[in-house]
């Protein structure tokens, strides 16, 4: 695995005392072997607003691991710019970035940019962004989305948010947060545990198990308003939400009947359906892109991962590759199944290629937990320990990129990658 031989330290803000205002701050630890190099020459316009937002789309390009960074040695060139293809190809461009901060003929400011292929001498696009003071680093990460699809061909998930856990002083925070780990709010406060929280597909929703009734029961909150309602408050244990592809259901993991199993219900809390029925327990479900449920199970006399028709049917084993697999995470594209496997006393995160069924351990950590896909498939954000506490790790389905995401304030679990922004 290439490892970049210095680790580079990007972080984004002044950590605060306030826990509601904790920000995630984000090291590299290894990037891809092969990175575009890519120049994004200062954006023009107001200075403090086009330094923002230049820094915004170097800093998210660069963390991806997929670029190379060119010193650009302070120039400043917006949108209409003359470009010298050749000077840039010297300073070793394949690719450069100009914009500036102005204001639209109706008076809102504007982030714009073109983008340039230096090699061909052409450009390959540009675009303008309506913003203000408090959108300037929304801007930039759309920008930076911009050029991450021009020069890569998949979405970029910079605009992105996610959602963790953070513990610290008797409390569990739910907290929502940009995918650099800036802007952070707290949706919900707690003395009791907060688990599993999972974004709806439209990024509007959050579910998750809370223990505040003494219990553990499913809620749907809304990330506008604030409003919740529970979904799942059956006697005995409630558990582990994953939505439907279309947002309409819920698969969750009731323990009414007797043992643990999985049941579907709408989002409303009516229509509930089961959907396994074992003798062992069934827990974990996540909708696949395949229309199937993945889901854990020790019904084979150790836990593996299974899959079955969201209608329920017969299971089918999808893991037979050591003797612990849990945790099953299709990738949203549907080529891959993220999970953790225990081997030889350590819990890593692993990937398996769905048509090939080759597994690949991705990390050389000992704690892992919780993985959760970027929308576009190229990472996967876990829980991991280091030094006894909780911390953050994304790391690339290939194994290569990795990230390690922290939080001063406390210990950091449960993490949920949200989808693209609507």
């Amino acid at each position: 695995m290439h490892r970049i031989s210095r680790r580079i330290f990007l972080t984004f803000a002044l950590l605060t005392a306030a826990l509601a205002e904790a920000q995630l701050s984000i090291e590299i630890t290894g990037a891809g072997a092969s990175r575009i190099p890519v120049a994004i020459a200062d954006f023009s316009g107001d200075s403090t607003a086009a330094r923002i937002v230049t820094t915004t789309v170097r800093t998210d390009l660069e963390r991806s691991g997929l670029f190379a960074l060119v010193d650009t040695a302070g120039v400043a060139l917006n949108e209409n710019s003359p470009i010298n293809h050749d000077e840039w190809k010297l300073r070793g461009a394949d690719a450069l970035a100009a914009g500036s901060l102005g204001r639209s003929l109706d008076g809102r400011m504007e982030a714009r940019f073109r983008l340039y292929d230096t090699q061909k001498g052409v450009m390959l696009g540009g675009k303008a962004f309506v913003t203000g003071n408090e959108q300037l680093r929304a801007a930039g990460h759309r920008i930076a989305d911009e050029i991450y699809e021009k020069l890569t061909g998949e979405k970029g998930v910079f605009s992105t948010r996610i959602a963790y856990v953070v513990k610290s002083g008797g409390q569990f925070l739910l907290q929502i947060a940009d995918a650099d780990g800036q802007g952070a709010a707290t949706a919900l406060t707690s003395a009791e545990p907060i688990i599993s929280p999972v974004w709806s597909p439209d990024g509007g929703k959050l579910a998750y198990v809370s223990f505040e009734k003494k219990k553990p029961v499913v809620y749907v909150h809304s990330i506008a308003s604030g409003k919740r309602h529970i979904v799942a408050n059956f006697k005995g244990s409630n558990s582990a939400p994953g939505w439907s592809p279309d947002g309409r259901r819920l698969a969750v993991v009731l323990s009414k009947d007797g043992r643990s199993q999985i049941y579907s219900v709408n989002a409303d809390g009516s229509g509930l359906q089961r959907v396994t029925q074992s003798a062992g327990i069934d827990t974990e479900p996540r909708y696949g892109a395949d229309g199937n449920i993945y889901f854990t199970s020790d019904r084979g006399g150790s836990p593996q991962i299974y899959r079955v028709s969201a209608t329920g049917g017969d299971a089918q084993r999808v893991t037979f590759e050591g003797g612990y697999n849990v945790s099953p995470r299709p990738s949203p594209d549907g080529k891959t199944l993220a999970f953790i496997t225990r081997r030889e006393g350590r819990f890593q995160l692993a990937a398996m290629d769905l048509a090939s069924r080759q597994i690949q351990v991705l990390t050389d950590s000992t704690k892992d937990e919780s993985p959760s896909f970027a929308p576009n498939s190229r990472m996967i954000l876990i829980a991991t320990e280091m030094g006894g506490r909780g911390v953050l790790s994304a790391v690339s389905s290939d194994g290569r990129i990795k990230q390690r995401l922290s939080v001063a304030a406390g210990d950091v679990r449960e993490p949920a990658w949200g989808p693209f922004s609507q």
